[in-house]
């Protein structure tokens, strides 16, 4: 069943039944009661946001989308809020023990009373949007509405690809041949190349070169070209086979099912040399199906995948002879002869750029970031321009609205729309890093356990499963990486692609960006990136539903700013203060019940407050590279932390270079149980003592402890 974003939401409020110490009388009636609702409103969520995806919605619906998706936040503001309250009343003396005193009784009785009551408005707003829902055409996916249909008509945005100049595809001679020279000679078994790698990298166009090459034609019996896409009908596709495949005035019923198509065109090829391009190849069940038709003879014959994903290519190629072969971006000289060819087509320039324009050219075609379909687009629109320096600085400086008008953007969110719902969730998450910032993985793999989009499962933890969702991303070719000190890999994603799920991350109001130039929200949001200052970006967004606040670049962080940061987001779950001018934690932070990941990595910190013990909920703390010598005792109440990163580097008197130093930890570190990651930390002057201690972390993965001695 496909999920929405309501799917996390019905997960907590599961969740929440099934602890009985956090739900007083009153309460658990209307939380069981409001789960229902929720169920009742997915089947009409999922056609939504099928129809919104595809562009078949109007304005009405998507306002209702918007209006689904507030409520939604609403929801898990009153049940955060909620359970906050909740565990400050357990400090002040136990929850359930504070109901026999006076004061305490009325404050929860008041609190039992506003969240049964804050239940009920939602409730009758949900019913009310879902009777709009009904009244803009959305009906329940599972009954079959026009959303969970095909639409195998549509146009394909990837039409140009298939019909280009010839002086347009002259850059890839090279690579070309080399297929050619695979297709024509080789062994006589049949062999399979796929060739897979982002869109717009050109994959369908030296396909297509090569399936129109004279010797290429010459050499085979017969020939056909298949595009499939994303939603393809399987007897459809056969049926398109069988009459390029068959010979001619060999009638193909329209009610053939596929078990005959398949045996009509395995009768056929039996005999025949033949070459089949799969063009657009999205499902690994293509493959399953699709081979069945085409016999594995001696016969010489080839077929070509093309795709953009990284393990349907491989799952295709069973045999040691089939190749997966990666189009590589285009390099900045191929990039440069193509962007001429295309911008300066007329008799006039023949090619060649005009030296008063070739450093804007220059600049508009880095931008393209090597992909020949962007830099075909925009050379074609720049064609039509006046060739002067004002109308070429236009188009360099709106380059991203200059895609929207093309099928550029289409054609790369095709990538996106294909993802299911848990690896939007984590994509969209690049949305929050600057254009070009890499990022490790493990500090995604936290993250996205923060934010509650892994979820451990039997014999994988968290993070094995965040792991395997980048890796499936990766795999897709939406993640770009490279290897750090040889060890890790450090993520980023294309910036054509950043655009795009930056305009997609605000639609959503999935994240947003607030920087000197832009301090205005323009809805509520769940996670927000402050770049360049602090000054008065607090004030902007007091009304929001802030979880997840990140610092970018930032030249001051005062210890006001702080404090009123805390007191403000009271159910924030993520910190992060990666390299941010911040000498203080102000102990107010202890009241961020909900808190999951606190980094302060790279800041001035020099202490950290005793009421860090009160962040039950904490999974991460980052506190590498900061001026902390010692951690407080009270970081042993953290029962769910994961991960304790933090040293201190101090520079050698003697060497001049910079040296580790560990952070000294008092005793218990034992009690916590859950930790996966110790970094840096001193052992204790009791190094048996120390040790067992240790050994109490059954869950320890990553050890890294300074002051070892022989006793131990």
């Amino acid at each position: 069943m496909a999920e929405t974003f309501m799917n996390p939401l019905i997960e907590k409020l599961v969740g929440l039944l099934a602890e009985e110490i956090y739900l007083v009388r009153g309460v658990r009636k209307e939380v069981k009661s409001l789960k229902d609702e929720l169920e009742i409103i997915q089947p009409f969520l999922r056609d939504a946001e099928a129809k919104s995806e595809k562009g078949e919605v109007n304005d009405a619906a998507k306002v209702w989308l918007k209006q689904i998706r507030k409520q939604a936040y609403r929801i898990k503001d009153v049940v955060d809020e909620y359970l906050y309250h909740v565990e400050q009343h357990r400090h002040d003396g136990g929850f359930i023990g504070s109901l026999r005193k006076g004061g305490h009784y009325i404050k929860t009785l008041k609190l039992r009373c506003d969240i049964a009551s804050d239940i009920k408005e939602i409730k009758e707003s949900l019913r009310e949007i879902k009777d709009r829902g009904v009244s803009y055409g959305l009906r329940p996916l599972e009954q079959g509405s026009s959303s969970s249909t095909t639409n195998n008509e549509a146009r394909d945005p990837r039409l140009g690809s298939l019909f280009l100049e010839e002086d347009e595809i002259v850059c890839i001679d090279g690579a070309s041949k080399e297929l050619i020279r695979r297709l024509t000679e080789g062994p006589s078994t049949r062999t399979l190349t796929s060739l897979v790698g982002q869109g717009g990298i050109g994959k369908t166009t030296l396909a297509r070169k090569v399936y129109n090459d004279e010797v290429v034609k010459a050499h085979f019996d017969c020939c056909s070209w298949i595009t499939v896409s994303q939603s393809y009908d399987m007897q459809k596709l056969l049926r398109i086979l069988a009459r390029q495949i068959c010979t001619a005035g060999e009638r193909i019923e329209e009610d053939c099912s596929e078990e005959e198509l398949i045996c009509l065109l395995r009768q056929h090829l039996q005999t025949k040399r033949y070459m089949i391009v799969f063009d657009d190849v999205w499902q690994k069940d293509f493959w399953k199906d699709m081979k069945h038709a085409v016999p594995n003879k001696d016969k010489g014959s080839r077929i070509i995948i093309t795709t953009r994903n990284f393990t349907v290519a491989s799952f295709c190629c069973e045999n040691p002879r089939d190749l997966v072969h990666e189009v590589q971006t285009w390099s900045s000289e191929m990039a440069w002869q193509l962007f001429c060819k295309k911008a300066f087509r007329s008799d006039e320039f023949a090619g060649r750029c005009p030296q008063e324009l070739e450093q804007l050219s220059r600049e508009i075609v880095s931008k393209c970031l090597g992909l020949p379909l962007v830099i075909s687009t925009i050379a074609g629109l720049l064609s039509t321009k006046e060739r002067v320096d004002s109308e070429w600085r236009k188009v360099l400086n709106n380059i991203s609205s200059e895609y929207e008008r093309t099928d550029i953007t289409k054609i790369l969110s095709l990538s996106y729309l294909d993802l299911p719902y848990h690896l939007k969730t984590c994509f969209l998450y690049f949305s929050i890093f600057g254009e070009d910032h890499k990022i490790s993985e493990s500090t995604l793999y936290k993250l996205w356990s923060a934010e509650g989009f892994v979820k451990a499962r039997r014999n994988k933890t968290m993070e094995d499963v965040a792991e395997e969702y980048l890796n499936e991303l990766i795999q897709r070719n939406l993640v770009l990486f490279e290897i750090e000190f040889g060890v890790e890999r450090v993520c980023k994603v294309h910036d054509l692609m950043h655009d795009i799920i930056l305009t997609r991350a605000g639609e959503l109001c999935f994240s947003q960006t607030m920087n000197k130039s832009n301090l205005n929200l323009e809805e509520n949001s769940y996670r927000l990136s402050i770049h360049d200052t602090t000054e008065n970006v607090l004030e902007r967004v007091m009304d929001s539903s802030i979880r997840s606040i990140f610092l970018f670049d930032v030249k001051e962080c005062t210890r006001s700013f702080m404090i009123n940061l805390v007191e403000s987001f009271k159910l924030l779950e993520v910190l992060d203060f990666d390299k941010v001018p911040l000498d203080d934690l102000p102990k107010e932070v202890g009241k961020l019940f909900h808190l999951k990941y606190l980094c302060l990595s790279g800041t001035r910190v020099k202490v950290l407050p005793k009421s860090i013990g009160k962040l039950h909920n904490l999974q991460t703390l980052d506190a590498r590279n900061t001026l902390v010598t010692a951690l407080p005792i009270e970081i042993t109440k953290l029962r769910n932390l994961r991960h304790l990163r933090i040293y201190s580097i101090a520079k050698n008197s003697h060497s001049g270079l910079n040296t580790y130093c560990g952070v000294r930890i008092h005793e218990g570190i034992g009690m916590l149980e859950e930790l996966q990651t110790l970094e840096k930390v001193e052992a204790y002057p009791d190094g048996v003592g120390f040790v067992k201690e240790l050994q109490k972390l059954r869950k320890l993965k990553r050890l890294d402890i300074l002051k070892v001695t022989a006793e131990m």
